[in-house]
Parts: structure tokens; sequence; C-alpha cells
């Protein structure tokens, strides 16, 4: 069919010629008739001048009729050569594709055949159609593919940052601009990292990977963010940009400077008394001394460990809780009852400072489901605290209820309370509000860490409200057995 189309552009293009030559014969028969004309009406006069006319007419149509015949020849034959091989060719061409596209196995699978129930333009077709739907899904994949990154980057909690050769920014994620605190105006590589002082720039990321150290902890306000940079590269394997990868490190700084904290706190509570012990140990051996002063100093070495004691215990047992090396066995007991247990075994302390207690148990409250030996620690920890921080003739009082499923424990002291800046870190290990002061009452700096992990444990939870003077107020939470 196509070489039908081929022919009849070259018909057409023929008879266009033949009507031109066939229009210059029609002009050479109309000057004959015009001459004619002439001639009987008497304009022209004598015969030579009648046949020069007649030849020049002859002369000048033949000679059109052949060159307009020639150029018809050969504009005809470059049209045929320009239609066969810039045309007809390719699409001939596209056409054994076609075929070989629309190729159908044979039932026995060992031979193909080809379709002859469509003509060649069908074919074409088939394949034009095919290509488009070809494209549409390419096209409907790339952005399925788009979508899915952007919604990945939009979620990611760490930041992702794409930059250009040329160091423009080529892509960035929310998490990004939080973590950096990126403005508008900040559009290039130099303007978001020269803040910070990064010693680090595109060129070393990009043609020395290797030599260059491509990871950088940045300081951004009160938080600390870990950056790493990447090159990434074109299809030809050259380097195309720079990936900078974000990510908030601000709590594991903050556990690595607890951790710091902890290690010197935990050789600062072992050095005093193990430093009292030796000096006092160390008199006694260098002399001879009455009864009462051996009697003295020996007390106070007792004292001195007992204090290392309890403290290597309680460093002891938060070991086993952050290990999760310590069973946590639950079992149902009656709070009300466990609480006026630990108060009649602070009794002495309580009498000792002259203090007002007072327990009461509000409503029905059902029996809680937690390790009673643990609970009794944590209140004794609570009531202890009250007692030794509250002045002489002091009053405390303590409440025992029921609410939302779970069991509580108010303690109120009108004790010197708690400054409001120190309240967030009451719960830290060895953190103490007076130092000097809570050593002295042979504190160790880890009761309230204790009994937050206590309480987490058996499922529940602790507060603490204070004001300077006034007194303090701590709420303790215990599921009950309904919950389990």
């Amino acid at each position: 069919m196509i070489k039908n189309v081929q022919f009849k552009i070259i018909l057409v293009f023929f008879l266009v010629g033949i009507i031109l030559i066939g229009g210059l014969g029609c002009f050479y028969i109309y000057s004959l008739n015009v001459l004619n004309d002439s001639i009987n009406s008497g304009t022209l006069e004598g015969l030579g001048q009648v046949i020069n006319i007649i030849n020049n007419i002859k002369s000048n149509t033949f000679l059109a009729l052949i060159v307009c015949t020639a150029v018809f020849i050969v504009v005809g034959i470059l049209i045929f050569v320009f239609l066969s091989k810039f045309v007809i060719y390719p699409i001939n061409k596209l056409i054994k594709s076609a075929e070989k596209i629309t190729e159908e196995d044979s039932k026995d699978g060992t031979k193909k055949t080809k379709s002859r129930k469509k003509t060649e333009m069908d074919n074409l077709e088939n394949v034009l159609g095919l290509m488009t739907t070809e494209l549409k899904e390419k096209l409907s994949e790339v952005s399925t593919q788009k979508n899915q990154i952007e919604t990945i980057l939009l979620h990611m909690t760490d930041g992702i940052i794409a930059f250009n050769r040329q160091g423009d920014v080529i892509l960035i994620n929310p998490a990004a601009k939080k973590f950096l605190s990126i403005r508008p105006e900040d559009e290039t590589f130099d303007d978001i990292f020269k803040k910070f002082d990064v010693s680090i720039n595109m060129e070393k990321i990009i043609y020395l990977e290797n030599w260059t150290s491509t990871e950088q902890r940045i300081k951004v306000d009160d938080n600390y963010v870990n950056v790493f940079f990447a090159p990434f590269k074109n299809d030809t394997e050259r380097p195309d940009g720079v990936i900078a990868v974000i990510q908030d490190i601000t709590e594991h700084v903050k556990l690595d400077n607890m951790q710091k904290e902890l290690v010197a706190d935990v050789s600062h509570e072992l050095k005093t008394p193990i430093t009292s012990i030796m000096g006092y140990a160390d008199t006694l051996l260098e002399g001879e001394y009455d009864k009462e002063t051996q009697s003295k100093f020996l007390n106070v070495i007792a004292t001195e460990a007992r204090r290392m004691a309890r403290l290597v215990t309680d460093l002891l047992t938060l070991s086993r809780y952050d290990n999760n090396n310590k069973s946590v066995t639950k079992e149902s007991f009656d709070l009300g009852d466990l609480v006026k247990k630990c108060q009649d075994k602070l009794g002495i302390e309580i009498k000792k400072k002259n203090h007002k207690v007072n327990c009461f148990v509000t409503a029905d409250v059902p029996p809680v489901y937690a390790n009673k030996d643990d609970i009794e620690r944590v209140v004794l920890n609570i009531l202890s605290n009250s007692i030794k921080y509250t002045q002489d003739c002091g009053e405390i009082k303590i409440y025992v209820g029921f609410v939302y499923n779970d069991a509580y424990i108010k303690v109120f002291d009108n004790g010197i309370g708690i400054p409001e800046e120190d309240l967030g870190r009451i719960f830290e290990r060895f953190y103490r509000v007076d130092k000097a002061r809570t050593r002295e009452m042979g504190g160790t700096g880890l009761g309230l860490s204790i009994a937050k992990e206590i309480l987490d444990k058996n499922g529940g939870n602790i507060d603490i409200k204070s004001v300077v003077g006034q007194g303090t107020e701590v709420v303790i939470r215990i599921p009950t057995k309904g919950e389990f």
C-alpha cells in the first residue's frame, strides 16, 4: 500500500507536468491563430515579417516544451528517489518490525508464523499503538516512583539534602530544614553549612572522596546533628553532585555525657568513704588510743563502709534493671496495708524529728498487681525523703486512693521543697539538689532513679511537684489487677 502511495504521488506530479506542457501547446496554437487574424486583418505587411514571427513562435515554443519536459523528468526522478530513501524505506522497515512483533507461537512452540490477515497499514497502526501504550506505562511508572520517593523523603526522620555540582539545592526534605534551621534564602551548599563553620567543601567530597572525612558533627542551638556527605554519579559514572544525610544525635550526646557524669560521680562517691576509711584505719595503726577514741574511729569506718555498701547495692540494682536481668514477679496485694507498714518501719525517724504523719485510705481501693518488695522499696524511699527534708515538727500527709483503674499514693509534706529548675533532673542518677546536705544525710543520689526504674518495670509512674519553702507533693500510680 505504501508503494501505491508512492506511485500515486509520481503520477500526480507527471499529470501536472502534462497539463503544463499541454498549456504551452495551446499557447502555441493560440499564437498561430492570433498571427492568422493579424494577416487577414492586414495588420502585418510583408511576407518576410510573417515568416520571421512564425519561426520565432515555433523555435521558442519548441524550446520551452523541451526545457519543461526535461525539468519535470529530473524533478520527478528526484522526488522518486527522495520518497524511496527517506519515506518509503523507513516505513517499510517499521512495518517489518511490526510483522516481527505480531508473530505468534505455533501450537507445538517450535515454529513462529507471521500474521497475513492485516494490511501493512494496520500493522503500522498496531505498532504505533503499542509504542504509545508502553510510553504511557513508562510515564505512569516514573510518576509513581517519583511520588513514592517524595512520600518517603517527606516522612523520613533523617534529613536529606541533594546538591548539584554547582552547589545549588536540588532536593530537600522537611526534616533537614528542621535540623539545620534552614531559611528560605539558603539555597546553596555554602549558605547552609558555612554558618556552622564546617571544615569541608564540595570539591573535596566529589574529587577526594577517599581522602577526606565526609562526616561532621554540628551543634545547632541546643541540639546536635551528624551530617554524612556522599557524592552521587550520573549514567557515565562521573560525579554529578553531593547528598547530605542529617541525623539528630542530641539524645545520643546527652546519654554519652550522662555516662561520663555517671563514671565521675561513682568515682567521687566511692573515693570519699574510701578516703575516710583509710584515714581512720591508718590513724589507728600508727599509735595506741584509748577505747573511746578507738570506738569513735571504728564507728566512722563502719558508717562509711555501710555507705559504700548501699552505693554498690544501688548501682547493682540499676544495672540489673538496665540489662533486664532482674525478673519482676508480680502478685496481688493491698496497697493501703503496705503503706501503713512502711510508715511503721520509719516510726523511729518520724519520732526523732517530731513529725506529724497521717495516712488516709480513700474509697475502696482494689488490690494492685506488681512486685510487692519493689513497691515497698519505692514507698520507703519517698517517705524517708519527706522525713529527711522536712524541718522538725513538720507535717506529712499520705493518701491512698483509686482513680481511672490505677491505685495511687500521694505524699504531701511542708518541707524545704525543690527549686523549679531542678525538677526536670531529679530522676537523673547521682543528681542532688543540695549535694553536701544529701551526702551528710547518707543519701546516694540514686533513690529516685531506682524508684522510677521500679515503677516503669511494674507498669506504674511517678510525678513530683514542689515549691521552695512550701513543700513537695509526690504522686505514685500503680496498675490494679483488673488491667492484666
